[in-house]
């Protein structure tokens, strides 16, 4: 089963709302003029997951009830994630994505950069209508941290001076930061105590990191068709995910600078041979087991969430994860 059919599986409990989301998503495409509401409407359907949404809608049922302004808050993580894919593929040269042509690919790089900044400023507009401010706030913090972790990501490719906290700098704040704003803010609209919103945003920033690591490791373990691209292709950009961190880290002097040579410069086939050096000596698995204990500390924070069937839910998104990363351990 790939990734997206895991995840919808685990979304049984909320499919009516998602359904709901689905369709408000659609409604904001109709908001822009006649002459762009085409490419926006071909942004926001080519998102995936509908990830983010979910925690959102999961955390509300957690901590209360699930209410109008949760909906609100599904469409605006949601067209905030459209936003940075759009983006993301533009500094990526990416062609395709899951299998559709990208909007740079469709419309070249100039529209497509002036469509992830119309998704970016619809997002906040609709932000703006929440009764508290502090919504609007957080959101805004939260897409001016994804952009700053983008920024810091692209200033850092091909850097072999790295770190590990550097790469966990970096994604909490490209990919955590998305997923901790909808669980948290999931909670502050059902005016939880401030000790359940802030399990709920650590709870959402551990598992996006750990959802992040996932995907690296399905960069070079997975499959093509899973993955939705060429293996290896996090590499060839330069972009130096946990697995290859790990195996600089533990590799011999002389194999290490032989490392460094094929990320600053290798062939296809260099690039190939290195995937396979990273499964086999264990980096890739002990990745795996990065992510898998950040999920029990994930876990952890549902300690002081009520028990119902929102927080089996969340327990069963631990557990799909968890079962993911699984398939790529030793």
């Amino acid at each position: 089963m790939n990734k997206t059919a895991a995840l919808k599986q685990t979304f049984e409990l909320i499919n009516s709302e998602l359904y709901a989301v689905e369709e408000r998503i659609r409604a904001q495409a109709r908001a822009f003029d006649p002459a762009v509401e085409g490419y926006v409407t071909y942004a926001v359907e080519s998102t995936g997951k509908r990830l983010r949404p979910a925690l959102a809608l999961i955390a509300g049922g957690a901590t209360g009830n699930i209410g109008p302004d949760h909906f609100d808050l599904a469409v605006v993580v949601e067209l905030i994630h459209a936003a940075t894919l759009v983006h993301d593929d533009i500094l990526d040269s990416a062609d395709t994505r899951r299998g559709q042509p990208t909007a740079n690919a469709k419309w070249g790089n100039s529209l497509s950069v002036l469509l992830g900044d119309c998704l970016f400023s619809h997002a906040l507009k609709l932000a703006s209508g929440f009764r508290s401010s502090e919504m609007m706030r957080r959101m805004a913090e939260a897409a001016s941290e994804v952009c700053s972790g983008e920024i810091i990501q692209t200033q850092r490719r091909f850097d072999l001076k790295l770190s590990v906290p550097d790469y966990y700098r970096i994604i909490e704040m490209k990919t955590g930061a998305l997923f901790a704003v909808a669980t948290e803010l999931g909670a502050f609209l059902n005016e939880a105590t401030p000790s359940v919103i802030a399990a709920m945003r650590t709870f959402g920033l551990k598992f996006g990191t750990a959802f992040q690591i996932y995907d690296d490791v399905l960069d070079l373990a997975g499959d093509e068709a899973n993955a939705g691209k060429t293996l290896g292709s996090d590499l060839r950009k330069g972009k130096l995910t946990l697995p290859i961190l790990y195996l600089l880290q533990h590799s011999e002097p002389t194999d290490r600078d032989r490392i460094c040579e094929i990320i600053l410069g290798g062939s296809d086939e260099e690039i190939a041979t290195l995937v396979r050096k990273a499964i086999s000596t264990g980096a890739v698995n002990s990745a795996v087991l990065t992510a898998r204990r950040m999920l029990r500390e994930t876990e952890e924070q549902l300690r002081v969430v009520p028990a119902n069937r929102y927080h089996d839910a969340l327990k069963g998104l631990i557990r799909t994860l968890d079962g993911m990363l699984g398939q790529f351990a030793e």
